[in-house]
């Protein structure tokens, strides 16, 4: 299964790791294109503007490790498609000219069911995806969680649980799941 990753999933980076440790597990390939992940970098250079570099080397790490990964968008052929809000065609261009399976989104009301169904694509909100993962191969899951987690600790200083960082990561079901 191919998923294209919008920009709001790769940015938290918490979920873009739980993510991207489920496509490691071979739950999914990762799909996006290169105005996805400058979204990405400009979230970041908005937000927290002395980790934009860090996003940057951060992007130039997942060309490394994820070769197949980028979509290159025919802009001629994303004039047919449309979507709620035009900002957000290109991921659908992307999803289609990448032979995606569906997109992972937060933006539930950008990309409405039926638009994508005309496509031949799904939505999936990371929670959901992720605890479905989780149902499907516990021990997979979990490991991928585990090794989020104590890159968090790690990096952070902080004795997090998985439970406050899945939470913390908009993942709170899968967090739920984890913890029982």
């Amino acid at each position: 299964m191919k998923l294209i990753l919008d920009a709001c999933v790769l940015y938290p980076t918490v979920m873009r790791e739980v993510l991207l440790g489920a496509a490691r597990a071979g739950f999914f390939a990762p799909l996006w294109s290169e105005r996805i992940l400058e979204e990405w970098a400009r979230a970041i250079a908005r937000n927290v503007p002395e980790h934009e570099p860090v996003a940057r080397g951060e992007i130039a790490m997942l060309a490394l490790h994820w070769p197949r990964a980028k979509v290159t968008v025919n802009e001629a052929q994303a004039t047919r498609l449309w979507l709620p809000d035009a900002n957000d065609i290109h991921v659908l261009a992307a999803a289609v000219q990448g032979h995606a399976d569906g997109i992972v989104t937060m933006n539930a009301k950008d990309f409405p069911r039926h638009i994508l169904a005309e496509e031949g694509l799904s939505r999936a909100d990371p929670d959901t995806l992720m605890l479905g993962f989780f149902e499907a191969r516990p021990d997979t899951m979990r490991a991928a969680a585990d090794a989020v987690l104590a890159e968090a600790r790690r990096l952070s200083g902080e004795d997090w649980t998985m439970r406050q960082l899945m939470k913390k990561a908009r993942l709170p079901r899968l967090g739920k799941a984890l913890t029982r």
